[in-house]
């Protein structure tokens, strides 16, 4: 399996392509100047393109992506309706899902062969959305409202539309913030970071009497954390074994063991970072986890290590100004 690291650097407005050696390295493969400042990114589920949000002009591009070597080809372009948070796709890939922060939107842009078209539907009212997450069986879209401690929840209709489900969402403690979500690859239970209060909520997606229900919550940072707190990202290893969130204040990546069934976390550590760790990501092996710092314009490799899934940094990385996102292509 090869695969390919694309780092996404809004203040530099560029996209920096890696191949991710098996010895954990990275080498440079291509430098991608991108119109505009890109921030969210994801690649399709056929593994043909890399979707980006750009900003300030809304837009998402479309890159091809070379199957040799994972280089990128700029191929389409379509208008989004807000500045761009969060992209995302179903599983399917014929749909691509922007949550919008600022517009406190989330929006559904059909894909045609890969390509983006015209939005076809729209869902506002949602103060602070900062991602939309597909459920594993393609049926539900979860959509965080930070700035109203929800979880709004919408069917995905074969057209792209998005209708309310009973109960329309699902909330957490007051003043939580939940901000991006995870599953776990057993398709039974999902976990959110709160950005503002620094933990991560598990929610089972169907319990005994077939509802969601929030069966655990637990503090990702130190005892002795006493600033405020600004979580960030979250990300699961494909065996479901290993969580890892990440906090900008602290600059440190939390360290979960999850429970077997996917039910229960705990804390095993917590590893410094590239300063203001704004994303991250695990590669399709389950053996490393990359990091962006904002504010240290560098990225960092870790190998995650034994039982605990702890983090041993193999190297760092310049990249462009602000790195933000980090996406992982195996091909």
């Amino acid at each position: 399996m090869q695969q390919t690291v694309y780092t996404a650097s809004p203040e530099s407005q560029q996209i920096h392509v890696w191949r991710l050696n098996d010895e954990g390295t990275l080498t440079l493969v291509q430098v991608v100047d991108v119109p505009g400042q890109v921030q969210p990114m994801v690649v399709s589920p056929d593994k043909r393109f890399l979707y980006v949000g750009v900003r300030p002009e809304f837009r998402v591009l479309a890159y091809r992506i070379a199957p040799e070597d994972g280089a990128l080809t700029f191929t389409a372009e379509a208008p989004l309706s807000g500045s761009p948070t969060h992209i995302s796709t179903d599983r399917q890939g014929r749909f691509l899902f922007t949550a919008s922060y600022n517009a406190g939107s989330v929006s559904v842009t059909p894909l045609n062969d890969g390509l983006p078209g015209e939005i076809t539907a729209l869902v506002d009212g949602l103060d602070g959305c900062h991602s939309a997450n597909i459920s594993p069986d393609n049926a539900t879209l979860w959509v965080p409202a930070l700035k109203q401690d929800r979880i709004c929840l919408f069917t995905l209709g074969d057209d792209g539309q998005l209708t309310a489900q009973t109960p329309a969402e699902v909330t957490t403690v007051e003043g939580a913030g939940p901000r991006h979500m995870a599953f776990h690859p057993n398709q039974q239970y999902a976990y959110c970071v709160n950005e503002l209060n620094g933990s991560v909520d598990v929610w089972q997606l169907s319990n005994a009497h077939g509802q969601i229900e929030c069966v655990q919550t637990l503090d990702m940072m130190p005892a002795d954390f006493a600033d405020t707190r600004w979580a960030a990202d979250i990300h699961i290893t494909p065996d479901g074994r290993h969580l890892y969130t990440c906090d900008r204040t602290a600059s440190i990546v939390t360290i979960f063991s999850v429970s077997e069934d996917g039910s229960v976390l705990a804390v095993e550590g917590y590893q410094p970072t590239e300063t203001q760790p704004r994303g991250f990501n695990i590669d399709h092996s389950g053996k490393y986890l990359i990091a962006a710092g904002q504010k240290s314009h560098h990225i960092a490799l870790y190998a995650i290590q034994g039982a605990q899934g702890l983090l041993e940094e193999k190297g760092r990385y310049a990249v462009g100004q602000g790195p933000m996102w980090v996406v992982v292509h195996a091909h």
